[in-house]
């Protein structure tokens, strides 16, 4: 098979303008990717599936990953005017010094992707496409209409992650339930702190619980958290013995 650079050049010549750049990899593996633009991503995909050499007919695994926001801290040197005496007379000099400058790089979120060649049995073929941000810029194209493979994976991709996969047929949570708010494999997700199905709240669950009633509802009540152990809480009532709920 060719090697990344090679398929890199030959991605540049079929598709005019396409963003295509070679991620390394320094592990023990040396398993480089391709990183895509999303403007030209489907039509290098596709090239890729369709090319006879490459022939990359199996999409094997779609994988999400979050990168927060990373405040990057650097020494620079820096010209500034000071005053010195010299020789008795104070004089404005220039004088080089080194300074600590920092700034912080945005986030985003992201797509890898694993092809094969099921005719010409080799692979993988490693791409990845990143969106702008990871707030309201989230979309990338979706590869379900080239790889059927890509669907569910896509899928669980939005409803961990919450990229959004344009051109997906049937784009909707995969794992969770349709109201699920958030996004549950980011890295800065909360865990919810109302345990209305803990059946023993206690330790820091019962502490999670106490702030979020604190902060939604005032002070807490004894009635609403000296509760023995085995006893449900949330706000449902207990039946009476011998009663259905």
């Amino acid at each position: 098979m060719k090697t990344v650079e090679e398929i890199k050049a030959a991605i540049l010549a079929a598709v005019p303008g396409a963003g295509v750049g070679v991620i390394p990899n320094p592990s023990p593996s040396a398993q480089q990717s391709l990183l895509l633009d999303p403007a030209h991503a489907v039509a290098v995909a596709k090239f890729l599936r369709d090319d006879a050499e490459l022939a990359l007919d199996f999409l094997s695994n779609v994988t999400g990953v979050d990168y927060l926001d990373k405040e990057i801290t650097e020494k620079v040197k820096a010209t500034r005017q000071v005053t010195k005496t010299v020789d008795g007379v104070e004089q404005m000099v220039e004088e080089t010094v080194e300074e600590t400058r920092k700034h912080v790089e945005p986030g985003h979120l992201e797509t890898v992707y694993h092809l094969y060649s099921m005719k010409k049995k080799h692979g993988p073929v490693v791409l990845r496409m990143r969106t702008v941000n990871r707030t309201d810029q989230v979309e990338l194209p979706s590869f379900t209409p080239l790889w059927r493979s890509a669907e569910f994976q896509e899928r669980e991709i939005f409803d961990l992650y919450g990229i959004v996969f344009a051109g997906h047929p049937d784009l909707r949570r995969l794992l969770m339930w349709p109201e699920f708010k958030d996004h549950p494999m980011r890295k800065d997700y909360v865990e919810p702190d109302d345990f209305e199905y803990e059946p023993t709240a206690h330790d820091k669950v019962m502490e999670r619980a106490k702030a979020h009633q604190t902060r939604d509802q005032g002070p807490v009540t004894p009635a609403s958290t000296d509760r023995s152990p085995g006893t449900p809480t949330g706000n449902r009532e207990q039946a009476p013995a011998g009663e259905a709920r």
